[in-house]
C-alpha cells in the first residue's frame, strides 16, 4: 500500500473555527478526507479524532499540522507524541516552521537539530500557555472584585459576584470532565439560569 498524507487541526472548543488550518493543510497537499479535527482543549493527548488518526498511520506515512501547539502545549506530551513518530517511522512537516520537517532531515545531525528545534519549541508553548492562564486568572479576580478590567473598563451591565472556584469549575464542565449539574452542586447548589448565564458572559 502507498504511503499516505495525513493532517491534524485542532481548535480548543466548539466555538473556535478551524477553517484556517484545514485550508492550509490542503494547500500544502493534504487530501481533504484525510484531515482529522479536534475541537477540544489540548491539555492532554486523548482526544478521539487524534485517537483515530494514531491508529490509521503507518510506517513511511507523513503527517501536516499546521503549528506545534496543535498537538499540545504540554512540553512532556509534545515530546512523547514526536518520540512515537520517529519510532513508528512517520514523517512529521510543521507548516508554519520549515526546520520541523523529518523529510528532509534523515542523518544524525538532522534528528539531532530537529529534536533540539522541538525541545524548545515545546517548553515555550507550554510557559506561553501557563503566562496566558495566569494572566486570565489576574483578570477575572479584579473583574469580581470591582468589575472593571484592567484597562479600567466595565465589561457589560453589572452581576453578581461568581463563585470563587468558578474559573476551575467552568473549564471542568466546557471539557466535558463534568456535567452542567455537577458543576452547579460544586459552584454552591447554583440555579441553571444563573449558571447559563454566566457561561454566556465567559464566552462573550
Amino acid at each position: 500500500m502507498a504511503n499516505r498524507v495525513y493532517g491534524y487541526a485542532r481548535v480548543s472548543s466548539k466555538d473556535q473555527n478551524e477553517e484556517r488550518q484545514i485550508q492550509a493543510l490542503i494547500e500544502n497537499g493534504v487530501p481533504e478526507n484525510f484531515i482529522f479535527v479536534d475541537k477540544i482543549s489540548g491539555k492532554n493527548m486523548d482526544r478521539p479524532q487524534l485517537n483515530v488518526l494514531k491508529n490509521a498511520l503507518r510506517e513511511g506515512d507523513t503527517l501536516f499540522i499546521k503549528s506545534l501547539d496543535r498537538i499540545s502545549r504540554n512540553y512532556t506530551d509534545t515530546k512523547k507524541f514526536f518520540q512515537y513518530l520517529q519510532e513508528n517511522k512517520i514523517d512529521i512537516v510543521v507548516i508554519d516552521m520549515p526546520l520541523l520537517d523529518t523529510r528532509q532531515y534523515k542523518d544524525l545531525l538532522g534528528t539531532f537539530i530537529f529534536d533540539l528545534v522541538v525541545n524548545i519549541l515545546a517548553y515555550f508553548s507550554e510557559n506561553e500557555r501557563k503566562y496566558i492562564k495566569k494572566r486570565q486568572r489576574e483578570g477575572i479576580d479584579l473583574y469580581l472584585k470591582t468589575g472593571k478590567t484592567k484597562t479600567g473598563n466595565r465589561m457589560g451591565r453589572p452581576t453578581l459576584p461568581r463563585s470563587t472556584n468558578w474559573c476551575e469549575v467552568y473549564e471542568k464542565w466546557n471539557n466535558k470532565e463534568i456535567t452542567a449539574r455537577k458543576a452547579m452542586e460544586l459552584l454552591g447548589g447554583i440555579k441553571p439560569n444563573k449558571f447559563y448565564a454566566w457561561v454566556k458572559e465567559e464566552r462573550s
